[in-house]
C-alpha cells in the first residue's frame, strides 16, 4: 500500500472507532506499611490440627536427617581435633544438608499424596461437568517488548476457549503493555485491531503504559486503580502463559465458593519447548513438578505462595492488602520490589486471607527460556528480586509460613555461593594437608605422636547419603508417575520415562556446576550494588550468538581449570573425586552451545503435552504460525493505516494527562528536529527510538509529523 497523502490521513479518531479501553471504575490501592501489622479481617484460624501434624512431620524429619548427617560429618573431621577450617566446613555442611533435607521431606510428602490421589489444600472437582460462574473476572496479560503476533495468538486461543464454554460474558480480556520499543508498540496496536476484528469485537481491551514504574507489579496495580472496581476477580497471566477454559472456570468457581480465599495458584506445565535445554526443563518440570507441588500444597494449606502468573486473585483482597511499598536505599536492594508475587501473597495472608495452591488442576501452561544463557539472564533478575526480600522479612504481622516462603526464595540463590564455598574449603583443607607438614609432636608432654588421619570410607558414606537425598526425589517422582495409568500412557510407557529420567539426571548434573558459578556471580554482583535492569526475554528457539556464549561462560570454564589444577596438585584420586564438578565447569561452553540447539523431536524427553498437545496449545500455535501483517515502522505504518492512526490517537486521548515537571528531553529533541525535516522520510531517518516513542505519546507532534509529505519512500 502506498503512503497516504496528508489530506487522506485522518488526524483524529473516527466516531465509529471502538475505544481500546472500557469505562473506568476506580478502586483505591495504597502502599501497605511493613512496619505496621495489618488488621486481620476475621478471627477464624486457617491452621487445623491435621495441618499442624503435617508440618511437624516435615520439620521433625528435616531436623532428624540434618542431625544424622551432621553427626556423620563430625565423625569424619573430628579425628585429631577439629581445626578452624574443618569447623567452617562442618557448619556449611549442616546448613546445606538442612536445605536438602527440607526439600526431600516435602518431596516425600508429595509422593504419598500422589499415590493416594488426595487433594489436601483446596479440594476442586477436576473431572465433573463445568461448574457455573457468576462473578466478573478480568483476564490480565502484561507484556513488555514481546512479539505482538505470538502474544495475540495466545490471547485469542484462550478467548475462544472461554467463549466455547458459554461463560464468555463473565470474562473481560486486557492486554497491558509496558512496551518501550515504538515499532513493537504500534505492532501491538495493529495486532490488537486484527484480534478484535477476528473475535467480532468481543470484550477485548488494550492499554499501553508510557510510565513503566514498578514494572509488572506497577502495571497490575495501575489497572486495579483504574478498572478494578468493576470486577470480582482477576487472573494474572504472563506473556507466554496459556490456560484452558476448563482450568479457568474451575478456579474461578472455587474462588466464588470460598469467601475467605484471596488467591488460587495453579501449577503451570511447560509447553512448546524446542531446544535441548528447554526440553530438559519441560521434561523435568512435568515429571518432578507434580511431586514437589503436591508436597508443598499438603503442608502449606491456606498459607501457600504465589508465582506471579496463572493464578486467580480476589480483587478486594489484592487492592486492600497487596499494595507494595518502595524499599529504602539504592538499587539493587532498594526501590521497587522485583519479585512482587511472594510479597503480595504474604501481605494478603497477613490480613487473614487464605492463599492456596491447587496442583490437581490441569490446563495451565507456560514457556521457558530456550538456552542456558537466557535462563541465567532471567535467573539474575529473580535473584535480585528474591534478595530484596531480606528487607521484607522483618515486616510486622507476617505469618511464619509466609516468612518461610521468603526465606526459601532467598535460600534458593544463597545456597549457590555456599556450595561453592563448601567445595573450596574442602579443597583448601586437602591442599593444607598435602603441602603443610603436620606437627606430629605438638607442644606439651605426649608419649605418642599425633598422626593426622581421616576416615575415607565414612566420608564416602556421608557423601553418598547426601547425594541420595538429592536424587531420591527423582526416583519417587518416577514411581508415582508410573503408578498412574493415565500419566504412564501419556508419557508413552514406563521404560521411556525411565530413560528420560536417567538422561535428564546426567545432563542436569553437568549443567549444575555452571549454574552454581553463574548464580554465585549474580549474588556477588547484587551485593556489590549492580542492578539487573529490565531485559527483554528471548523465547521460542532463539539461539544466543557464539561470541555471547564464549564471553559469558568463560568464567565457569576458568573456575573448572583452577579447581582441576588444585585437585591434581593434591592427588589424582582427589581430582577423580571432584570430576563431576570439574567436568561440568570445563564443558560449560560446549554445553551452552549444544543445549541451545533445536531438536527435531523430543525423543526420550517427550511429555504428554508433546505427544498429545492440548487444544488451547494447538490453537495458539496454529494462529502463531500464520503469516503476520507486515510492519513498515511505527511512523510510516501510522501514515498508511487510517484505522490504526485513529485508534492510536484515541488511546492517547485516554492516557493520563501530562503534568508540569522536568523537561522531557526526547520530546524536546523530537520537536526541534521536526522543524528541520521536509518529509516523513527525513523524520524516520533522523529520529532515534526514544524520540519516535515521544512523538507517539504526543498527539499534536504526531499529527504534525504525519502532515509532512512522504518523501521518496513508497
Amino acid at each position: 500500500m502506498g503512503a497516504l497523502k496528508p489530506s487522506q490521513a485522518p488526524l483524529s479518531p473516527s466516531a465509529s472507532a471502538r475505544p481500546f479501553l472500557p469505562q473506568e471504575s476506580s478502586l483505591s490501592m495504597l502502599p501497605c506499611r511493613l512496619d505496621r501489622a495489618a488488621d486481620v479481617r476475621r478471627s477464624q484460624a486457617l491452621t487445623s490440627a491435621s495441618l499442624t501434624v503435617r508440618r511437624l512431620f516435615i520439620f521433625a524429619g528435616t531436623a532428624l536427617l540434618t542431625l544424622a548427617g551432621g553427626y556423620g560429618m563430625y565423625d569424619v573431621v573430628k579425628i585429631g581435633g577439629v581445626t578452624f577450617l574443618e569447623g567452617l566446613l562442618l557448619g556449611l555442611f549442616l546448613v546445606l544438608l538442612a536445605w536438602v533435607a527440607f526439600s526431600f521431606m516435602s518431596a516425600l510428602a508429595g509422593f504419598f499424596v500422589l499415590l493416594t490421589r488426595g487433594q489436601h489444600s483446596l479440594p476442586i472437582d477436576t473431572t465433573g461437568p463445568l461448574p457455573p460462574v457468576t462473578a466478573r473476572t478480568a483476564m490480565l496479560l502484561p507484556t513488555y517488548n514481546e512479539d505482538a503476533h505470538h502474544v495475540m495468538a495466545r490471547l485469542r486461543a484462550m478467548y475462544e476457549s472461554i467463549e466455547a464454554t458459554g461463560y464468555g460474558a463473565q470474562f473481560d480480556w486486557f492486554l497491558l503493555s509496558d512496551t518501550t520499543d515504538p515499532d513493537i508498540w504500534i505492532s501491538e496496536e495493529m495486532a490488537f485491531i486484527e484480534l478484535r476484528r477476528a473475535c467480532g469485537g468481543g470484550r477485548l481491551y488494550y492499554r499501553h503504559r508510557s510510565d513503566n514504574t514498578a514494572r509488572k507489579s506497577g502495571n497490575i496495580a495501575g489497572w486495579v486503580t483504574r478498572f478494578g472496581a468493576a470486577y470480582d476477580h482477576m487472573i494474572v497471566l504472563d506473556a507466554d502463559s496459556l490456560m484452558e477454559a476448563d482450568a479457568i472456570v474451575r478456579i474461578v468457581h472455587a474462588m466464588e465458593r470460598d469467601s475467605n480465599c484471596a488467591l488460587i495458584q495453579t501449577q503451570p506445565v511447560i509447553v512448546n519447548a524446542r531446544t535441548l535445554f528447554s526440553r530438559l526443563q519441560q521434561f523435568s518440570g512435568r515429571v518432578y513438578g507434580p511431586l514437589i507441588t503436591a508436597g508443598n500444597a499438603w503442608w502449606h494449606g491456606g498459607d501457600s505462595n504465589y508465582w506471579g502468573h496463572n493464578a486467580v486473585i480476589r480483587i478486594q483482597a489484592f487492592a486492600g492488602e497487596a499494595g507494595l511499598p518502595g524499599l529504602s536505599g539504592r538499587k539493587p536492594f532498594g526501590g521497587h520490589i522485583l519479585s512482587h508475587d511472594f510479597v503480595e501473597a504474604a501481605l494478603m495472608r497477613r490480613a487473614g486471607w487464605a492463599i492456596y495452591m491447587v496442583p490437581a488442576i490441569r490446563g495451565s501452561f507456560e514457556e521457558v527460556p530456550p538456552s542456558l544463557l537466557d535462563f541465567a539472564g532471567r535467573d539474575r533478575r529473580w535473584c535480585q528480586g528474591n534478595l530484596q526480600h531480606l528487607a521484607v522479612l522483618p515486616a510486622r504481622g507476617l505469618h511464619w509460613v509466609s516468612r518461610l516462603h521468603l526465606l526459601t526464595g532467598i535460600g534458593s540463590y544463597v545456597t549457590a555461593p555456599l556450595w561453592l564455598l563448601f567445595l573450596l574449603l574442602g579443597l583448601l583443607i586437602s591442599l593444607q594437608a598435602h603441602f603443610i607438614r603436620p606437627e606430629y609432636f605438638p607442644k606439651g608432654f605426649s608419649l605418642f605422636p599425633t598422626w593426622p588421619q581421616q576416615d575415607p570410607v565414612l566420608a564416602a558414606w556421608v557423601f553418598a547419603a547426601t547425594m541420595g537425598l538429592l536424587i531420591l526425589p527423582k526416583l519417587l517422582a518416577y514411581l508415582a508417575l508410573i503408578s498412574n495409568r493415565e500419566e504412564r500412557s501419556g508419557f508413552a510407557g514406563s521404560l521411556r520415562v525411565l530413560a528420560g529420567v536417567l538422561c535428564e539426571t546426567f545432563v542436569a548434573a553437568l549443567l549444575a556446576p555452571c549454574m552454581m558459578i553463574l548464580q554465585t556471580k549474580a549474588v556477588v554482583e547484587i551485593l556489590a550494588g549492580r542492578d539487573a535492569g529490565w531485559q527483554v526475554q528471548r523465547r521460542g528457539d532463539g539461539q544466543p550468538a557464539r561470541g555471547e556464549v564464549y564471553r559469558k561462560l568463560a568464567g565457569p570454564t576458568l573456575c573448572g581449570l583452577v579447581l582441576s589444577v588444585c585437585a591434581y596438585a593434591v592427588s589424582l584420586p582427589l581430582l577423580l573425586w571432584m570430576s563431576p564438578v570439574v567436568l561440568g565447569l570445563l564443558l560449560s561452553i560446549p554445553l551452552g552451545i549444544i543445549t541451545s540447539l533445536r531438536l527435531s523431536a523430543p525423543g526420550v524427553f517427550a511429555t504428554p503435552e508433546t505427544n498429545s498437545p492440548p487444544a488451547v496449545v494447538l490453537r495458539a500455535n496454529e494462529l502463531a504460525a500464520s503469516e503476520p501483517t507486515g510492519m513498515a515502522g511505527a511512523l510510516r505504518q501510522l501514515g498508511r493505516d487510517p484505522e490504526l492512526l485513529a485508534e492510536h490517537l484515541g488511546s492517547q486521548s485516554l492516557a493520563s494527562p501530562r503534568r508540569f515537571g522536568p523537561v522531557d528531553v526526547p520530546l524536546a529533541t523530537a520537536t526541534a528536529k521536526v522543524e528541520q525535516c521536509e518529509s516523513l522520510d527525513d523524520v524516520v531517518a533522523w529520529f532515534n527510538k526514544m524520540e519516535v516513542r515521544a512523538a507517539l505519546e504526543h498527539p499534536t507532534l504526531l499529527k504534525k509529523i504525519l502532515q509532512l509529505p512522504p518523501g521518496g519512500q513508497d
